[in-house]
């Protein structure tokens, strides 16, 4: 211990302060509770500009030890680095509280007391002169190898050593009596040839800057002969945007370089490479980590800086790159493992970021935003108990992260947990309203819950603070969509797109508007647009297979616009290979080279231009129209997740009032006895007819025989089957929203599996399906009681799968999950609920299947 105490001493007096910190990490994974070495750690970081890690280490010490002055002083620092100056003056007050009432450190008490009371002075500066401007204290390191570039040359000026200049705001200095230049009291002051670089704005604000002696001129312009080797014009230089000046205790320090060891070089190019990534100069910083690599190719913390600068720029894989050869180097750095783990993330490698990010927890266990980011990346992993296990952790150490609260409100809200959903995201706006993807998420609740009026207050509020934030038109198109306002949902789309124009998600929903109420040349352009559009992901991409269909669609419809509703039948007139490709969303390429393709909008017009909607209703359209719309109501589900949609009453109302007329005309002229024998007299008059002109019949719906033409119009509006009882409803429910494929699944084409049709999803993985997961526990003792009873269930390729063991039977019994059939059975399987033939006594039928696949996380 004694050595490595010497070794630690040597390297701080050496300034090799990456070396240090690396000394200091394995002595902390030996002792995690040193409170001392935390501060030490935390001291070396600040010379590296790492501030986020310097408060990290006093956040630690502090919990371990909450009268620890040196911490509060550090802490304040960094924070006051970061720009978060009222949160470093709570921190500086705390502890001067603290030193108050325990005077035993005078020294630290004395600090505290000076850099509150520098924070005080600064705030009354800026309160009361907003005239005279400063320059910024913008301390920065700039780094060159044998040269120094003069810029009021345009040669360049070589020196025979390795330089370190210093670019500091003159204004922001003070000279002490001795003629040395004292820096502001920042993290970037250079106090007993100890070296910090952290770019901050200048604390006096709007304090006028003071002229420099002539002693101190005098002083710099020696300074830098003694580095440049050239002293005519050196203390003169200047740009127009900054001074350049060095410090006679910087110059001490900068001639000490050239005699000392290259580590020191080092660590500072490695503080400018960071301050450039820091100030987003992504390439400059990038030349500078090159720089180092080429002498030290395995330096871990230039590798992370780099890859981190990589990251930046979307070049992951060479971030990747860079992260593992920084753990290779060093496996206990907690901060590659980190910076991997997000690069992973971004790349969709879900399961491999969150193993670095628990491997970066295992080094840093106290880290919040490890913690953070690991519950964010399990909640895109979907594994959504380990997201809301760190995201809840989270939260209790930082109350006040709004991403945080606003993420663990989005994992229980997929966790079925509504109310506590909508208290976190509500917590998370109370500490940033301005945190629109809040507003965002927290609409987006509403809408799964189908509760519009909230909604609608909530998108009214993300508006006010920003009038062009897009998602929130794009919501309300949503809802005014789901809620059958057609036409105000194109406006509130069309307002997304003109701050989002490339949304492929506004454009369909836009394009499906207009073709619903008829505007089919809005439609048409609007389908074109997407199917133009460039894409980036699978389900853009799904949309754009189904805008092709949506246009074949809308042409077709257009065709038959001025037809009456009952001259056409998309069941017999749509292919039925086109009609099984679109509901399964599958690539159009198949269907456009074998089917025949609708004429362009030109042609299906040319028979005339659509007749104009006429709102103008008789009494007796009104009073059938209200009827429909009362009947309709009642096809409303009573529970959450389902919008009321004026559209679909409607349509459900004219289907059942239509379906009505038909079945009370037909029941009338069957209750005649006299209609029954004219009827059967007319029918065999037709046999007779179809024997000698050999009528060819064709396939039912059924598989049977069709009747003829003929006899089609001798049952026509008599009698009626159970099919075309449902076609009237089917027909109503195709024109009333065409954005959703309906047909016949029987009269798709020879390739239709048998296993197709509407799916009700439930339970997906550990996500709760908020529209039907209520039914879930009755659907879970319905399935055990199938195979309790059936013995058996029947796997993917319908092959039986028998479940006769005892010890199988009996956990089928306790089961409490899907989850716990699943393993008793070993794979996807399937059962069928059952009901009893009302034409076949004793025959069973095949009722609901019902389903238990495994869901591989993505």
């Amino acid at each position: 211990m004694s050595s490595e105490r010497a070794e630690l001493a040597r390297l701080c007096s050496t300034r090799n302060w990456s070396k240090a910190i690396r000394l200091l990490d394995s002595i902390l994974a030996r002792s995690p509770s040193s409170i001392h070495d935390l501060c030490n750690r935390a001291f070396c970081y600040s010379h590296l500009e790492l501030h986020k890690h310097v408060v990290k280490d006093c956040d630690r010490a502090l919990q371990l030890d909450p009268a620890l002055l040196q911490a509060y002083v550090l802490k304040g620092k960094a924070l006051t680095a970061l720009d978060k100056k009222e949160d470093a003056l709570l921190v500086w007050k705390q502890g001067y509280e603290i030193a108050v009432r325990d005077t035993t450190d005078l020294k630290q008490l004395l600090e505290l007391e000076e850099l509150v009371s520098s924070v005080k002075i600064c705030e009354t500066t800026e309160s009361s002169d907003h005239v005279m401007d400063a320059s910024p204290c913008d301390t920065k390191v700039v780094i060159s190898e044998d040269r120094v570039v003069d810029k009021s040359s345009t040669a360049p000026t070589v020196a025979d050593t390795k330089t370190v200049v210093c670019e500091e705001a003159i204004g922001n200095s003070k000279v002490s009596s001795n003629g040395d230049t004292k820096l502001p009291n920042h993290n970037n002051k250079v106090e007993n040839n100890k070296v910090s670089t952290s770019p901050l704005k200048d604390s006096t604000g709007t304090q006028a800057p003071k002229k420099p002696p002539k002693q101190d001129k005098k002083n710099k312009a020696k300074a830098v002969k003694e580095i440049n080797g050239q002293a005519e014009g050196a203390a003169n230089r200047t740009s127009s945007d900054e001074s350049e000046t060095i410090s006679l205790e910087q110059t001490l320090f900068a001639t000490k370089i050239s005699k000392s060891s290259k580590s020191i070089s080092l660590d500072f190019r490695l503080s400018r490479g960071i301050a450039q990534v820091n100030e987003g100069r992504y390439d400059q910083a990038i030349s500078i980590f090159d720089q180092i690599l080429r002498e030290t190719p395995t330096y871990p913390e230039a590798l992370i800086g780099r890859g981190t600068a990589y990251a930046f720029q979307r070049e992951l894989d060479s971030a990747i790159s860079d992260f593992t050869k920084a753990i290779q180097s060093n496996p206990s750095a907690g901060e590659a493992w980190k910076r991997r783990g997000q690069a992973r993330a971004a790349l969709g490698e879900f399961k491999e970021a969150i193993e670095d990010l628990t491997k970066a927890l295992e080094f840093e266990p106290n880290s919040h935003d490890i913690l953070h980011e690991r519950g964010i990346v399990n909640f895109k992993f979907k594994d959504y108990n380990s997201a809301l296990e760190d995201l809840s952790t989270y939260v209790k150490r930082d109350k006040k992260n709004s991403s945080a609260h606003t993420y663990l409100g989005l994992t229980l809200s997929v966790l079925g947990e509504y109310k506590r959903a909508e208290d976190e995201h509500l917590v998370g706006i109370k500490y940033d309203e301005s945190f629109l993807d809040c507003w965002a998420h927290l609409a987006q609740l509403y809408l799964d819950l189908a509760y519009p009026e909230k909604l609608l207050n909530c998108l009214e509020k993300a508006i006010q603070i920003d009038s062009r934030f897009a998602k929130a038109y794009h919501l309300r198109g949503i809802l005014y969509h789901g809620m059958g306002r057609h036409r105000s949902a194109i406006k509130e789309l069309s307002i997304a797109l003109t701050y989002e124009g490339s949304s492929i998600e506004c454009l369909y929903l836009r394009a499906s508007c207009h073709h619903a109420i008829g505007e089919y040349k809005a439609a048409i352009k609007d389908y074109d647009d997407v199917l133009d559009l460039e894409l980036d992901s699978m389900d853009k991409f799904v949309l754009q297979c189904l805008a092709f269909y949506q246009k074949e669609m809308a042409l077709y419809i257009a065709s038959k616009a001025n037809l009456e509703f009952s001259q056409f039948n998309i069941d017999d007139d749509i292919d039925p290979l086109f009609k099984e490709y679109w509901c399964k969303r599958l690539h159009p390429k198949n269907v456009a080279e074998k089917v025949y393709r609708q004429p362009p909008l030109r042609i299906s017009l040319r028979s005339g231009r659509l007749n104009k909607q006429d709102f103008k209703f008789t009494k007796h359209q009104t009073t059938l129209l209200l009827a429909a719309d009362s009947i309709g109501k009642k096809i409303q589900y009573n529970c959450r997740g389902f919008l009321p949609n004026q559209r679909q009453y409607r349509m459900a109302g004219l289907a059942a009032i239509e379906i009505a007329q038909k079945v009370s005309k037909a029941w009338r002229f069957l209750r005649n006895p006299k209609n029954i024998a004219k009827l059967v007299r007319k029918r065999d008059k037709l046999n007779m007819s179809q024997n000698r002109g050999g009528y060819c019949s064709t396939s039912t719906l059924s598989g049977s025989p069709t009747s003829s033409p003929n006899e089609d119009r001798v049952f026509s509006g008599i009698s009626l089957s159970w099919q075309e009882v449902y076609n009237i409803a089917v027909k109503w429910r195709q024109v009333s929203e065409p954005c959703d494929p309906v047909v016949w699944v029987n009269k798709l084409s020879e390739e239709f599996n048998s296993g197709f049709g509407s799916h009700t999803p439930m339970l997906l993985g550990q996500a709760k399906v908020v529209r039907y997961y209520p039914y879930y526990q009755r659907v879970l003792e319905a399935a055990k009681n199938i195979m309790l009873d059936l013995k058996y269930v029947n796997n993917a390729e319908d092959r039986a799968i028998f479940l006769t063991d005892i010890e199988k039977l009996k956990k089928i019994e306790v089961a409490s999950s899907c989850s716990d059939l699943y393993h008793i059975v070993g794979e996807t399987y399937w059962v069928a609920t059952r009901c009893d033939s009302m034409a076949s006594q004793g025959r069973r039928l095949e009722g609901t299947r019902i389903t238990t696949q495994n869901m591989q996380v993505a």
